[in-house]
Parts: C-alpha cells; structure tokens; sequence
C-alpha cells in the first residue's frame, strides 16, 4: 500500500528513476543482440540461397546419369565411396548469451581420383552431381555451425524485447500514476494546511483585545 507521505514520493520517484534506467539498459542489449544477429542471417540467407540453387542441378545430374549408368551402378559406386564426416560440439557465449557451436572437419568436396572409382567409366553427368552434393554437405554443416547461435540469439531478443515492453507499458506508466497522486494528495494536504493556518490567524486577529489589567488580557 503506497502512503501519500514525501518519503513514500521520494522513494517511488527513486524507483521510476531506477526503472528507466533499466529500460535504456535493455533497449542497447536489444541493438547489440539485433547486429549480431543480423551479422549471422546474412551469411546463413545466402547459404540457403547457395543449397537451394546447387540441389535443383544436382538433382537433374543425378536423373541424366542414372539414365546413363543405371540406379544399380550408382548405388554400388556410392557404397564404395563413403566418406567419414566429422563434428565436434562446443560451448560458446555471444553477449552472455550461451548457444553450441560446430566445428566440422572437412574437406568434404573430392577430386574424382580420392572416391575410389574409375571416374573414366562414368558420365561427367555423375561426376558433376557428386561435386554439387559433396558442396551441398559442406555448405549445410557450415549453416549448422552457426543455427544454433542465430536460433539462441533470436530468442533472447524476444525475451529483451517483452521484457522492456513490460517494464515501458505497464510498470512505468504505474509508477508515474502513482507518483501523480501523492503529489496531488501531498497538494491538497498543503492547501488544507495553508487554509487552516490562514483561518486561524485571521480569528486570531479578529478577536477583541481586552483592557489591561483585565484577566484574559
């Protein structure tokens, strides 16, 4: 319960202070956090651009080669050209904002000579489909690599972003709202003290002085 005493006004005047202060604190974390995020969608965008465009042709290299070699030949030739891919897990923090980052050991993309096949007896139809997958791959692990910070950042500017909401559009304005009444009660405390004071000095001056030397005098 909020009393109309100047203590109470003082130390809600303190609050309001501390409150908007508060409120600039979390609008420059939401800058710093929208450019970092920004700085992570533009390469991840492109890459996605990147992975959609290169798996249309692979696609269409892949369907002119299995009309060449065969569904059978390509299964066989892939079996023996299985690559390991390896990622490793860590722990990062981007203005306080932990998230988990890859770091992927490539490379992925192979000269015809390191899939253990004879490239001579294939079409360039299949060499070319295997060049764009094997891009394919490297591209989508590097998107993986930093998903993880742009979806962690993502929600922290949320989560600043409803929490300055709060604090501008209903802890503000209510500490303004009462802050206004203690001052209009405050106000009003002083007229009615000011108007008292003034009554009692003007019955003061309009009681009748009595003779000297009477009792009462």
């Amino acid at each position: 319960m909020i009393h109309p005493t100047r203590t109470d006004l003082m130390q809600l005047r303190e609050r309001a202070a501390a409150v908007i202060n508060s409120v600039a604190i979390l609008k420059a974390r939401r800058q710093a956090l929208i450019r970092s995020f920004l700085e992570s969608v533009r390469p991840f965008a492109r890459s996605r651009d990147a992975i959609r465009r290169d798996y249309g042709r692979a696609l269409q290299e892949l369907n002119l080669s299995e009309g060449h070699e065969g569904i059978a030949l390509i299964e066989a030739l892939a079996a023996t050209s299985e690559q390991d891919v390896g990622v490793d897990v860590t722990e990062r923090n981007a203005l306080g904002v932990r998230y988990r980052e890859l770091a992927v050991h490539g490379p992925f993309v192979r000269t015809p000579l390191e899939r253990n096949y004879g490239y001579t007896l294939t079409t360039p139809h299949l060499e070319e489909a295997l060049h764009l997958f094997e891009s394919i791959l490297a591209t989508m692990l590097e998107i993986a690599a930093f998903e993880s910070r742009i979806k962690t950042l993502g929600e922290e500017i949320i989560r600043v972003t409803r929490r300055t909401r709060v604090l501008e559009e209903r802890v503000v304005p209510a500490l303004r709202a009462d802050i206004k009444r203690i001052v209009q009660a405050i106000a009003e405390r002083d007229r009615e003290t000011h108007f008292r004071l003034r009554r009692f000095k003007f019955a003061r001056w309009r009681r009748p002085r009595l003779p000297a030397g009477l009792p009462g005098a």
